[in-house]
C-alpha cells in the first residue's frame, strides 16, 4: 500500500465544499509544505546528509567520497572514519573486489546449470561492505537473500551461500557461528525476526545491536510496518538497513512511496538517514552511528542506502524489459569499487602491485568456488523432512512415508520407464 504524503494531497480551504483551490493557493501550500519538509529534514538524525550529491531538488544524503574519488568533509560523520589507516582502506577495497568476484562466479555457475538461481549484488558492494564492517562480532545480522558482501564481512565462507541455490541444503551455515542468520526469501519477514531478537537483547541487558537488511520493495510489506512499530514502541536496539537499489524487481521506487524511504522512519518515531550507497566510507560511518546509538539504548534507526542494482533482480529476470540502458550507464559512473580505487591512487595508499596481487587472489577465489560447487554431493532425498519439528509431527511422518513410497516406485519400475521410455 502506498502512503500518500501531505504534499500530494489537494489542500482544501474552510467552507470550500470540496472545490479545487486556486493556483496561487496551491502554490503557497506547496511552498509551505516544502519548507516544512526541509525544516524536518535538517533536524539532527532526521536527514543527516550534509555533503549533497543527490542532485538539485533531491533529498540530501551523506557522502564522504564523491564518484570521482574525492574526499568530502562531514562535520557530523568524519569522526566515525577518522581512525581508518591506509591498510584499513585497502582492506575495504579488497572486501568489495572479492565480493564482486564471488558474485560474478555465482552468476556464471547459474548460467552453466550448476545453480538453480542466483540474486546478484553487482553495484551494491559499498553498501554491504560498509555496513558489514561497522558491526561488532557480538552484533546479530538478519539478511535477505542478497547480502553476500555482509556474509563475507561476518566471516561466512562464500561457498556456504551456494548450497541453497544449488538445492543441496536449506542454508549451509550455522547462524550462531557468525551471528549471521540464514538467508530469508520471504520479503520483509526478517525485519520482524530482527526486531524480536533485538527486544530479547534489550531484556538480557546486553550492549550489542541487531541489523536487519531489506530492499526498497520490502518497505511496502506489512511485516516491515509492524517491525517499525514494535521496534519503536519497545525501543529495540535494531538498525534497519534498506538498500534502495531503485527497482523492486520491475517496480521503480517512485511507484512505491510518495516520500523518500528514509523519511518514513519519522512517522514511527525514530530517525532515518539517506546515505550514498555507492560510497563505502559513508556507509561505514552512518552504520557506526546507528549501531552506537542502538547499543546505548537510543533505539532503532533506518538507513536508506541510495544505490543501484547493476544486474538483474535474479538470474531469471530480464531488466532490459523495464529499464533503459542509459539509466545503468549513469550509475556505472558511480561504481563503488572504481570510486575507492581512485581515492587510494590519488592518496598514494595503493600501487599497481597491490591491485595485481588482489586480482590474482580474486581469481583464486573464483576457482575455489567453482570446484566446491561442482563437488557438492546430492543430498539424501529424505533429508527434506528433517529438522522441521523438534519433537516430530504426525503430518510430517505421513508425508515422509508417502514420499518414500513414491521414490521406491521408481526402483520397481522397468529401466526404460525410469528413463522416460514407454513401458511395453
Amino acid at each position: 500500500m502506498t502512503v500518500e504524503s501531505t504534499a500530494a494531497r489537494t489542500p482544501r480551504r474552510a467552507g470550500s465544499g470540496g472545490k479545487r483551490t486556486s493556483a496561487s493557493s496551491k502554490s503557497a501550500s506547496a511552498k509551505s509544505t516544502a519548507a516544512g519538509a526541509k525544516s524536518a529534514s535538517t533536524k539532527k538524525g532526521a536527514s543527516a546528509g550534509k555533503a549533497g550529491g543527490a542532485g538539485a531538488g533531491q533529498p540530501e544524503l551523506v557522502q564522504l567520497l564523491t564518484p570521482e574519488g574525492e574526499r568530502v568533509v562531514s562535520a557530523e560523520y568524519d569522526r566515525y572514519v577518522a581512525d581508518l589507516t591506509p591498510e584499513d582502506l585497502r582492506a575495504l577495497y579488497r572486501d568489495m573486489v572479492m565480493t564482486r568476484r564471488f558474485d560474478a562466479e555465482a552468476v556464471t555457475l547459474q548460467r552453466q546449470g550448476e545453480l538453480g538461481l542466483w540474486p546478484s549484488l553487482l553495484g551494491q558492494e559499498a553498501a554491504q561492505v560498509g555496513s558489514g564492517r561497522a558491526t561488532r562480532q557480538d552484533d546479530y545480522v538478519f539478511p535477505t537473500y542478497r547480502e553476500h558482501g555482509v556474509a563475507w564481512c561476518r566471516g561466512v565462507d562464500p561457498t556456504m551461500l551456494l548450497g541453497m541455490f544449488r538445492g543441496v541444503n536449506n542454508g549451509g551455515w550455522d547462524p550462531n557461528g557468525n551471528n549471521f542468520h540464514l538467508y530469508t526469501i520471504v520479503i520483509g519477514s526478517q525485519t520482524l525476526h530482527a526486531t524480536g531478537y533485538a527486544m530479547g537483547v534489550a531484556k538480557d541487558g546486553a550492549d550489542s545491536a541487531v541489523v536487519a537488511y531489506l530492499g526498497d520493495g520490502a518497505t511496502s510489506q506489512g511485516d516491515v510496518a509492524e517491525a517499525f512499530t514494535f521496534s519503536a514502541v519497545y525501543n529495540a536496539p535494531v538498525v534497519f538497513f534498506c538498500q534502495n537499489n531503485q527497482w523492486a524487481i520491475s517496480e521503480p521506487t517512485e511507484k512505491q512511496s510518495r516520500v523518500p524511504l528514509y523519511q518514513r522512519a519519522q512517522g514511527y518515531g525514530f530517525p532515518g538517514v539517506r546515505v550514498d550507497g555507492n560510497d563505502v566510507l559513508a556507509c561505514l560511518a552512518v552504520s557506526k552511528w546507528a549501531l552506537e546509538r542502538a547499543r546505548t539504548g537510543e533505539g532503532p534507526a533506518l538507513i536508506e542506502a541510495f544505490t543501484y542494482r547493476m544486474g538483474a533482480h535474479t538470474t531469471s529476470d530480464d531488466p532490459t524489459r523495464y529499464r533503459r540502458d542509459e539509466e545503468r550507464e549513469s550509475w556505472e559512473a558511480k561504481d563503488p569499487i572504481k570510486r575507492l580505487r581512485a581515492y587510494l591512487e590519488a592518496q598514494g595508499h595503493a600501487d599497481e602491485a597491490f591491485f595485481a596481487e588482489l586480482e590474482a587472489e580474486s581469481e583464486t577465489l573464483g576457482k575455489r568456488v567453482r570446484d566446491v560447487v561442482r563437488a557438492m554431493p546430492d543430498p539424501d532425498p529424505m533429508s527434506i523432512f528433517e529438522n522441521i519439528y523438534a519433537d516430530g509431527h504426525a503430518l510430517v511422518d505421513e508425508e515422509r512415508a508417502q514420499f518414500a513410497a513414491y521414490q521406491a516406485s521408481f526402483a520397481d519400475a522397468p529401466a526404460d520407464a525410469v528413463a522416460g521410455g514407454e513401458v511395453k
